[in-house]
């Protein structure tokens, strides 16, 4: 089978199952442990451990001291769960239904599950290598893709609605890459959000991969600028490396709409605004003790659109300038595009314009402002 595609790179092994597409699969069953499988996975596996984090620790303890024993304790306890797991799962699957099944180095889990499915009589690909080789294969596309596609850059400083952009490119038809939505953070020291935890680095690679194999690699890409980390989460070199070298569109729009927008996104801190200056403590020496205090002292009256607006220009679009004078070296094309009206209609004749701006075609001197009509 061949296992090429233009955004997707066949996982290199000789003489073995090659993946290209797991869509194809009815069900993905990744064999190991629920942490490992919380740790990366391929997208779309339903978990059916063989053994459970406690029993896999304990059949690792049992065959330092007794191999044969813990091979005992290890099948005894695979079988129990497999019954389980068809049980619960898979008792109601059809005759033609088609199985990938892989384990950490697709071995003797991966087999117990296959084994046992082929009993029953359906399809079984076991996947070779097993997850450290697909992770490896995601490895390997991460460096090669990202340099294929010709990505289109949305700079500007926080709160400019450089996401809200973003889903309006996506809603216009655009192919759209949403790092932030990814990485459950919106970045910055404010950009947690709540009651959602970030991907495992791993996995949000995973998630990056998978995404980019989805695009037609013939247009081009929207994504919004970035620093190298998103909260915990570090942005593959080359994915970088790539955003850098993409058409910048810097996007701007008046601070009454700015002070909207955070309003409107970030309602926990509208809520709490005390501790989204506890959360801004380590710029605390940039901005100077007495803004800081004034920030502190905004928080604990209620001034929220006072203190939004002191955080936005005394530090937030501070830094973005200073960013800016050091990409000014770097030979990017550039558009400036004013964003009067930061609602929904307002945003998709945005995204329309860029649209039309992109198919234009920049040039390095053709910096003039685009406002949206």
């Amino acid at each position: 089978m061949t296992a090429e595609n233009s955004f997707g790179p066949a996982i290199p092994h000789p003489h073995q199952l090659e993946v290209d597409d797991f869509q194809r699969y009815d069900i993905i069953i990744d064999a190991r442990s629920p942490r490992e499988f919380a740790e990366d996975h391929i997208p779309g596996a339903v978990n059916l451990p063989v053994v459970v984090d406690s029993e896999y620790a304990r059949v690792g303890l049992a065959h330092k001291d007794d191999p044969h024993q813990a091979y005992m304790v290890g099948v005894r306890l695979s079988l129990r769960n497999i019954a389980d797991h068809i049980d619960n799962h898979l008792a109601n699957c059809a005759e033609n239904t088609r199985f990938l099944v892989y384990c950490f180095r697709g071995g003797k889990r991966s087999k117990l599950w296959a084994d046992n499915l082929r009993t029953i009589g359906f399809k079984v690909d076991v996947l070779k290598g097993g997850w450290k080789n697909y992770r490896r294969w995601v490895r390997d596309g991460l460096d090669s893709l990202p340099p294929k596609i010709n990505f289109k850059v949305l700079s500007g400083s926080t709160g400019t609605g450089k996401t809200r952009l973003l889903a309006a490119l996506e809603t216009t038809g655009e192919q759209v890459l949403d790092l932030e939505g990814l990485a459950g953070h919106r970045g910055s020291l404010i950009g947690s959000l709540p009651n959602v935890d970030q991907p495992a680095q791993k996995f949000f690679e995973t998630l990056l991969l998978d995404k980019l194999r989805s695009f037609d690699p013939e247009r081009a890409v929207w994504v919004e600028d970035e620093s190298r980390k998103i909260g915990a989460i570090q942005i593959p070199d080359a994915m970088f490396d790539a955003i850098r070298r993409g058409d910048i569109y810097v996007v701007d729009a008046p601070m009454g709409e700015r002070l909207r927008l955070w309003q409107e996104d970030y309602p926990h801190l509208v809520a709490d605004p005390v501790k989204m200056v506890e959360m801004l403590r380590p710029v605390r020496s940039m901005v100077g003790a007495e803004e800081y205090d004034r920030w502190m002292d905004a928080a604990k009256r209620g001034a929220i659109e006072e203190l939004f607006e002191s955080v936005m220009r005394m530090h937030y679009d501070p830094c973005y300038t200073r960013s800016m004078r050091k990409e000014r070296s770097m030979e990017r094309m550039r558009r400036a595009v004013q964003l009067p009206d930061l609602t929904g209609a307002g945003l998709i004749q945005a995204a329309r314009t860029l649209i039309d701006l992109e198919g234009e075609g920049l040039t390095s001197s053709n910096a003039d402002k685009a406002t949206p009509r």
